[in-house]
């Protein structure tokens, strides 16, 4: 069969900050299909085809990913490919969650769920007749006016097991992301997560059980991306790169041992930090120059609400320990939590500043599908135009702050943060690539008039839902 993968165009919260990343789920899908079908990758983030003048009539099945923030987009594209005689499939974390959505769009034939390789794969064996329905897994679809969901799929436990990403499906060159100056791209050494935070749906994507691959899988797979595409710098973007500090540790060592000329990222937590500093230590040694940290708030008690394990001075020693590793520190803030106050809030800014990373991201709270904050403030949404669901705008509906204020305290969060004379000299670059931009979009949003929906009386907040 002949089979387009597609990514569709990022957001604005994603190009305004000049994060422009290969859709290596697709080209982990990509890798098992091909050794049995014709596969195309598609990414309308960066390549220049036009997403609503694409020729999907020239495949048999269009294969779709969607997160929250693009679902619309991706249903335009779904509508399209249907259009043009396409078996049209969606998968990814909006679709996995909203699947009735997608299915009753009548746009969409199936929907793969959560870890998609081998649930795509049996979808298209069936497809291809080569196997019989009751052996799909994982897959919701309609039928006779119903959502029906066949059985889950195990989640893959040997990821050494799976081929790499098909990277030469990608336009890699269109990805120009940097990291000190280095050509990057990313790895993906680990799926899962058992911390399960209330804002977060990576424990219900990709499950509860961390599964790692091992260090000479993950090493040859960095060899690879280095000698067949001449990258220097590697981003691991696991949720949890540092679970298991003793493989992070085997990890490192292994590199050291190769005198390989890399640099890298990784993700990693405040608590397993200050518990490990021999581990950061050795990372450093390693390369690993940059983290992402979600530091999210200045007060305890939205820390605990949040399900943080963690302390205000921990986060503090966290600090301590990977500035005297040389490691930069992009820190992560969430603004406008239900029951959280302006005092509060500035707290959580106050802090920021204090911990001092390299950068900061201010987001406001977002109830993604899928997430325990969803299901808790159904009630309390002001909209469901997934669009804004980017962190950018207000999605909740709170007691003490009104949505025009909360995107006023987001702006002063962002502007106290790099307004510093010695903050601003220090991502110079930075903040002329990116700010102009973001500030252009600001401006529009408080004079345009858009945020005039978010501004109506509290008790129409049910009626702005459902309309």
């Amino acid at each position: 069969m002949d089979i387009l993968l597609v990514n569709p165009p990022v957001g604005f919260s994603y190009g305004i900050l000049g994060i422009s990343r290969p859709p290596l789920g697709l080209a982990y899908i990509a890798s098992v299909l091909r050794e049995h079908h014709n596969v195309r990758i598609v990414d309308f983030g960066v390549e220049t085809d036009d997403w609503s003048r694409y020729p999907y009539s020239d495949f048999n099945i269009v294969g779709i990913s969607s997160d929250t923030t693009r679902a619309l987009t991706a249903l335009k594209i779904a509508a399209l490919a249907k259009s043009q005689g396409a078996t049209v499939v969606m998968g990814g974390p909006h679709a996995s969650f909203m699947d009735e959505e997608a299915l009753a769009s009548g746009s969409v034939d199936y929907v793969v769920r959560n870890e998609g390789e081998y649930s795509m794969l049996s979808l298209v064996r069936f497809l291809s007749k080569e196997i019989p329905f009751e052996e799909v897994r994982g897959v919701s679809y309609f039928a006779d006016g119903k959502v029906r969901r066949t059985p889950d799929s195990e989640f893959i436990g040997d990821l050494d097991s799976l081929p790499f990403p098909a990277r030469n499906l990608l336009a890699l060159s269109t990805y120009r992301e940097k990291m000190n100056g280095r050509p990057m791209t990313t790895l993906v050494t680990s799926r899962g997560c058992p911390f399960d935070c209330e804002f977060c749906s990576a424990s219900q994507f990709s499950g509860i059980a961390w599964r790692a691959r091992s260090a000479g899988n993950i090493l040859e797979e960095v060899e690879l991306v280095h000698k067949e595409y001449g990258y220097t710098a590697v981003s691991f973007v696991d949720d949890n790169f540092t679970l298991r500090p003793g493989r992070a540790i085997e990890l490192s060592e292994q590199i050291i041992a190769r005198g390989w000329d890399v640099i890298w990222a990784a993700m990693t937590r405040v608590d397993t930090i200050v518990k490990h500093p021999d581990m950061v230590r050795t990372m450093a040694r390693a390369g690993f120059r940059w983290t992402f940290i979600g530091f999210e708030s200045g007060t305890q008690e939205a820390l605990d609400g949040y399900g943080k394990q963690a302390t205000l001075n921990d986060a503090l020693k966290a600090m301590e320990i990977l500035e005297e590793n040389n490691v930069e520190v992009t820190g992560a803030f969430i603004l406008g939590a239900p029951g959280e106050t302006r005092a509060m809030m500035r707290e959580t800014i106050d802090f920021a500043k204090r911990l001092d990373p390299r950068r900061a991201q201010f987001s406001l709270l977002t109830p993604y599908p899928g997430t325990r904050l969803y299901e808790n403030v159904k009630n309390r949404l002001l909209h469901k135009t997934w669009g804004l669901y980017s962190g950018l705008h207000p999605t909740i509906d709170l007691d003490d702050v009104t949505p025009d204020e909360l995107r006023k305290i987001q702006i002063e969060a962002y502007w106290s943060f790099y307004g510093r004379p010695g903050k601003a000299m220090e991502n110079m670059s930075y903040i002329w690539r990116v700010f102009p931009r973001v500030s252009k979009h600001w401006a529009s949003m408080l004079l345009s008039g858009r945020t005039k929906i978010f501004s109506m009386p509290p008790g129409d907040a049910k009626d702005r839902v459902e309309a």
